[in-house]
């Protein structure tokens, strides 16, 4: 799919963008170009050391902000594929920072978009998250703008080729800035805050997103939110798993948080569909055969009010696994010394 391709991956710098990139030199060696475009130089200094030009002469460090359309409309020039996964994530810093989260967010997606539409960009997939999802917060409601402007854009390229789609998840397992790490870390003092005892999440590895985008830029027709399907864990089990000697005092809930998380809410249902590994939400008005996307898929309509929310989840992680999981993609020197009864 992507062997004399070229790629641009905004937000290239962080957990899922270097994933993405490790993947796609391992499984497609001659890609033509991968662009690593983002604002943070040192990041893309230390990225730079572990890809040598003499040894990845494809790959490019393109310094640049999607709050700016004229650096993307230059960065996408001889572009074939482009994943925006840029964004300003962190839930409290959006709340204290509204502004800035919907420059980048809304904005950044907008610049993304006029940029692709101007430069011959064939495919686009935009990283969403299960906070967009009746979002009830500003990083959630600037999310799920994101997205209804990634899948209106197949409404306005008139006669290009272009393809728009979007991939929502759940929290990624070692991801920057994510519980795991966090705990990992706060479990030298003895002490694991623990917000809600009945919070849940979805859990998705970094490998598992790098899936779906891949899925996303090879099946998708235009318009579709992917969603997987993947298991919940409990933060109490998260605490348990890496720090059962910690003491877990109960902090509350931070600004803007929710205790349980949705993917796909009873609303969405009506446009929702089972690929088998993914659930679809294809637009209201999509531009293509509704009947021939269901043949091609062996796509199942869900229920008339179904909805995936990660306290309702029929898959859920346990100590044990959560221990298996960290040690596989997180840490691989994690490990707990558990007591004799």
């Amino acid at each position: 799919m992507l062997n004399n391709k070229s790629i641009l991956i905004t937000g290239g710098t962080g957990s899922l963008g270097k994933a993405l990139t490790k993947h796609i030199f391992t499984k497609y060696p001659d890609v033509k170009r991968v662009v690593i475009y983002s604002r943070d130089e040192q990041k893309q200094f230390q990225m730079a050391q572990e890809y040598p030009n003499h040894k990845y002469p494809q790959i490019r460090f393109f310094i640049g902000d999607v709050r700016d359309k004229e650096r993307l409309i230059r960065a996408f020039q001889g572009i074939d594929y482009v994943i925006h996964a840029a964004a300003m994530k962190h839930v409290p810093i959006a709340e204290y920072n509204p502004d800035e989260c919907v420059k980048t967010n809304i904005g950044g997606a907008e610049n993304v978009i006029h940029a692709a539409l101007e430069t011959g960009v064939q495919r686009v997939v935009a990283l969403s998250t299960d906070k967009a999802c009746a979002p009830i917060n500003l990083y959630g409601a600037t999310k799920l703008t994101s997205d209804k402007l990634f899948i209106a854009a197949n409404n306005i390229k008139g006669n290009n080729p272009i393809k728009f789609s979007v991939v929502r998840y759940g929290n990624v397992m070692g991801s920057n800035g994510s519980v795991i790490p966090f705990f990992i870390n706060k479990r030298k003092e003895g002490k694991l805050p623990i917000t809600d005892v009945n919070m849940t999440r979805f859990n998705i590895s970094l490998q598992g997103g790098v899936d779906m985008v891949m899925h996303a830029m090879e099946y998708a027709w235009g318009g579709e939110l992917f969603v997987p399907k993947i298991p919940s864990y409990r933060i109490l089990d998260v605490a348990e798993a890496i720090g059962p000697e910690c003491v877990k005092p109960v902090v509350g809930i931070r600004p803007g948080e929710k205790v349980h998380e949705e993917m796909i809410t009873a609303s969405d249902s009506f446009y929702t569909y089972d690929l088998g590994k993914y659930y679809a939400i294809i637009p209201s008005t999509p531009k293509w055969q509704v009947d021939e996307f269901v043949k091609t898929f062996d796509a199942k309509k869900v229920p008339l009010g179904f909805r995936y929310n990660s306290g309702e989840n029929e898959e859920w992680e346990t100590v044990e696994s959560l221990r298996e999981l960290i040690t596989e993609h997180v840490d691989p020197t994690f490990s707990v010394e558990l007591k004799e009864a």
